[in-house]
């Protein structure tokens, strides 16, 4: 049976870096449905390129993986490329019809195991819908960002801050406390300096994160707090 199959190579692709992983499923559901659609339709993928946290809006050529495939597509074999969905290969339509293009050129076939003729098919009416979709995938991604974007500003303007490192007055207020209460202190020749109230915390066995003693930048900003 294997020497009737055709050969392809498999192309994974994931977005987010959160969804990259071996506790993550993004590349075990591409792969499942790529190899689901190999075996009923009579292809062995000799090769599997995967490219991860990588956005679907960049160009093709840009992508390691992808790069390295068209490489070695020439040597194994192979002229098919087969991937899970449509928006897999690229969300950006431009992207897309780019894409498909320079593989077309290069005697390449591209199948989506969900939508099997979304690449192959050249009618009027195929082009039409290839473009709609991937139209759609586009304003969807789009649509998702900006969902994104609204949520986080409602929970900072209910919260303050949602996201990123906490303030060291948030961690560890006691420290902040301690730096304006020596920047009050007024030895003689006026108020004692940032470098000065560093030393004195560092003398007091008071450290940042790293075990080392706060910078006088550090030391500003606590005071400003």
């Amino acid at each position: 049976m294997s020497g009737q199959c055709q050969k392809a190579v498999a192309y994974l692709r994931t977005s987010s870096k959160a969804n990259v992983g071996a506790d993550k499923d993004s590349d075990k559901r591409q792969r499942a449905a790529i190899d689901a659609y190999s075996k009923a339709a009579g292809f062995a993928i000799v090769a599997e390129f995967y490219d991860a946290a990588v956005s679907g809006a960049d160009p093709v050529g840009d992508r390691p993986g992808f790069a390295d495939m068209l490489e070695r597509l020439l040597s194994n074999g192979a002229r098919t490329i087969i991937v899970e969905s449509p928006d897999r290969f690229a969300r950006d339509l431009m992207v897309q019809l780019a894409g498909h293009d320079l593989l077309k050129a290069q005697g390449i076939a591209l199948i989506a195991a969900s939508a099997p003729t979304f690449f192959i098919e050249e009618t009027p009416t195929a082009v039409l819908v290839r473009q709609v979709l991937g139209a759609v995938a586009e304003f969807e991604k789009t649509t998702t960002v900006a969902k994104l974007a609204a949520a986080r500003k409602r929970k900072r303007l209910a919260n303050g801050k949602c996201e990123g490192r906490k303030s060291l007055a948030e961690t560890r207020p006691e420290v902040v406390a301690l730096a304006k209460r020596l920047a009050r202190k007024k030895p003689k020749g006026g108020r004692m300096s940032l470098r000065a109230v560093a030393a004195e915390m560092a003398a007091q066995g008071v450290m940042n994160e790293r075990g080392k003693p706060f910078n006088p930048k550090s030391v500003a900003v606590m005071i400003s707090a």
